[in-house]
């Protein structure tokens, strides 16, 4: 039995095709680790791309990119599946909720030193930030930090976390690297003149391919 599944993510509606490449390159990854499972990667930014994915599939788990529960996961991208009658589709919990991922996070950081966990925020939902303090709270029960979360768009804002923090090492808990990444991070670590590396978004990690492989695997059972 070929099982099927298609990652989504946000993507970049101002310029969808390097991330749309970054999703399905990430989809030859995790199928690298399910022989006989059929793998799509795609972004809602790039026009039709979600439904070709859909066109391209019978029944496909539904695996979110994403980093919380939120309008996209729960509005946005249900509506999406609606649109193209794929309405039935079983869609899996997003990837920042993971339970695998405090443990891959906690692989990329130094054993000693503070944390900043750098997250996006919302000026209109809280479970973004709950998300995040989740995921500070589960880094420092495996001995990590101390770690604070700062936000690009809530505060505590990232700059002035950075600030009080003056040093340490910040970990993008974002799945693809885009505007927030590339520019307003590195900016408000300048800016809060933040002494401490600066590590690529936890979804660019290496382990990604493989716990993305183990959560389709465990919904298939």
């Amino acid at each position: 039995m070929t099982h099927e599944a298609i990652l989504v993510a946000h993507g970049s509606p101002a310029d969808p095709v390097p991330q749309e490449a970054t999703m399905q390159a990430l989809a030859v990854r995790v199928a690298m680790w399910l022989p006989n499972w059929r793998i799509k990667g795609t972004t809602l930014a790039m026009p039709g791309a979600l439904e070709a994915a859909l066109a391209a599939t019978r029944a496909p788990l539904i695996y979110p990119f994403f980093m919380a529960e939120g309008w996209f996961t729960r509005t946005n991208l249900p509506r999406r599946l609606a649109a193209a009658h794929a309405q039935g589709l079983r869609q899996l919990a997003p990837f920042g909720t993971d339970p695998a991922l405090p443990d891959l996070i906690a692989a990329a950081l130094p054993q000693r030193g503070g944390v900043l966990l750098a997250a996006h925020g919302s000026k209109v939902s809280k479970t973004s930030s709950d998300t995040t303090y989740r995921m500070a709270a589960e880094l420092e029960a495996r001995g990590l930090g101390p770690v604070s979360a700062g936000f690009v768009e809530e505060a505590p804002f990232l700059a002035d976390v950075a600030r009080e923090m003056g040093s340490g090492t910040c970990m993008p808990f974002f799945a693809l690297r885009a505007g927030h990444v590339v520019d307003d991070l590195p900016d408000a670590l300048a800016d809060a003149k933040f002494d401490g590396p600066l590590l690529p978004p936890i979804g660019e990690d290496i382990g990604v391919a493989r716990l993305i492989a183990n959560a389709l695997a465990r919904a298939a059972l």
